[in-house]
């Protein structure tokens, strides 16, 4: 009889622990009625605190309005790349498809810094807009990505069949291309939504004094040590992104259970 052994699950059980253990200390700390590192008590204090503190509010819904602006602006230009050169071939197609990767194969360092020196050079103030622009260059390949390998497994004779009968370009995109393309699209967008939501580094080049994001409104406060309010805030990030989770698994099993619930066309004899 063949020895069973337990190599496996207990190297499962140390990723896992591995993952998640920093997440539960996080979340345990801070609810401790101390700042220092050995259980005091529970306590919502700091979650008081946190939402008393105004330069930490200030800080979320300016990387909240960046990200949306970003992503979005992102998902538009991807898009629109990934259409464009999917349908048309021209010399050059590979290198252009090439280049519109860098963004995310560069260095952020590298990034910050060039984006540092093209707004000063055009002499634009650092605040919003340059962190805006910024954003959405890095951005733009995740949605190009995420289109790009959707256009390419989908059956060109679907578009094909729609000019014969007679539509348009813009009419083929909007009610065939786009709606097949949908799901690319706002997982690229989420994704890029994500990545603007963390970024520290090229925020940090492309900021002003009077613009402050939350990553880099936590970089600054680490600074001076690990804070139960910073634990309360990563806290708070963390049940929304697990309820925006939960919501969507929700919002596809709902979608599968009508789909299997929706009758069948009557067969003709």
């Amino acid at each position: 009889m063949k020895k069973r052994t337990f190599l496996p699950e207990c190297y499962i059980l140390f990723v896992l622990l591995l993952l998640y253990l920093p997440i539960a200390v996080v979340v345990a700390y801070s609810f401790n009625d101390t700042k220092l590192f050995h259980w005091a008590g529970f306590t919502f204090d700091w979650y008081s605190r946190l939402m008393r503190n105004r330069s930490i509010i200030d800080a979320f819904f300016n990387s909240l309005k960046l990200a949306a602006l970003s992503s979005l602006s992102a998902a538009v230009l991807g898009t629109v790349g990934a259409v464009g050169v999917s349908r048309r071939h021209f010399r050059g197609r590979a290198s252009l498809e090439n280049l519109s990767l860098i963004p995310i194969m560069v260095p952020e360092i590298i990034l910050g810094m060039a984006y540092l020196a093209f707004f000063s050079f055009l002499r634009l103030p650092m605040g919003m807009l340059t962190l805006t622009l910024a954003h959405t260059t890095f951005c733009v390949p995740y949605i190009f990505v995420n289109v790009k390998a959707r256009l390419t497994g989908l059956d060109p004779s679907i578009t094909e069949a729609a000019r014969d009968l007679g539509a348009g370009g813009f009419r083929v995109f909007f009610d065939i291309t786009l709606p097949l393309i949908l799901p690319s699209v706002l997982s690229g967008t989420l994704l890029a939504f994500a990545m603007s939501m963390d970024d520290v580094i090229i925020s940090f080049f492309t900021t002003g004094v009077q613009t402050n994001t939350l990553p880099l409104q936590v970089y600054s406060m680490l600074k001076t040590g690990v804070t139960p309010e910073v634990n309360a805030l990563c806290t708070v990030m963390l049940g929304a992104v697990f309820l925006l989770v939960a919501a969507g698994r929700l919002a596809a099993s709902v979608r599968r259970r009508f789909r299997g619930a929706a009758p069948e066309p009557p067969h003709l004899a």
